[in-house]
């Protein structure tokens, strides 16, 4: 029996990370469902972080002593800019969808990635500076 075309395969999984050939469009694809991926796994470990705090004084010390150390504020920095990202191409793909700028997507998509960046190195500054 032939297999059907749509069928899944591991071969046509590693394909959807060949950026050979990939449009802009594509690579705003990949953006999103990588930020959504990204922010989701920050959910539960932002979740289990609380959990210290369920634990009292002590739990709270163990919280501080983890929240000031470099790692964590770069992961923080990363979930911002997971944030910055995914909402500002979440605005452009509400904007195309509506039937604003859908012959300008790559200008907007430039644009607001451009935005994004600067936002994030401005937030990545203040975080490691304050």
């Amino acid at each position: 029996m032939e297999k059907q075309p749509n069928h899944p395969s591991p071969i046509k999984f590693w394909t959807w990370f060949n950026p050979i050939g990939r449009q802009t469009g594509g690579w705003a694809y990949i953006l999103q469902r990588v930020t959504a991926l990204g922010l989701t796994f920050y959910l539960y470990l932002h979740l289990m972080v609380l959990g210290l705090l369920a634990k009292g004084p002590e739990g709270y010390d163990q919280f501080l002593v983890l929240a000031h150390s470099p790692l964590f504020i770069f992961g923080e920095l990363l979930v911002v800019a997971a944030g910055i990202l995914h909402g500002l191409n979440g605005m452009r793909i509400a904007l195309t969808t509506l039937g604003v700028s859908v012959t300008r997507q790559k200008q907007l998509f430039v644009g607001l990635m451009t935005v994004a960046v600067i936002a994030i190195l401005v937030f990545g500054i203040r975080m490691f500076t304050v």
